[in-house]
């Protein structure tokens, strides 16, 4: 089993929390939703200006796990108009 895992840092333009949650909220049902992934908000929680999304894939071929990171990782640019992306980390785990 191989697990691929996505961390996303993003720096959002929101005064408040509720405004960043619009902003973050719909990537994250977006990515759901296409991709059949795991997605999370897992830090910065309380900061209104950033957050911290993690994507989590499993397959039985880390080839396959990382391109569905990179496939995901595509979309989200393209779907983070109002995030700007300023970190990634990948990871691929076989256990």
């Amino acid at each position: 089993m191989v697990i691929g895992l996505l961390h996303l840092s993003f720096d959002v333009p929101a005064e408040s929390l509720k405004e960043k949650r619009s902003i973050i909220r719909p990537l994250v049902e977006r990515t759901r939703a296409r991709f059949n992934a795991s997605v999370a908000e897992v830090g910065a929680n309380d900061d209104a200006g950033s957050a911290i999304l993690a994507v989590a894939v499993v397959s039985n071929d880390a080839r396959h796990a990382d391109s569905q990171l990179q496939a995901i990782l595509a979309a989200i640019e393209d779907w983070s108009h109002d995030a700007v992306l300023s970190g990634v980390e990948t990871e691929i785990l076989h256990a």
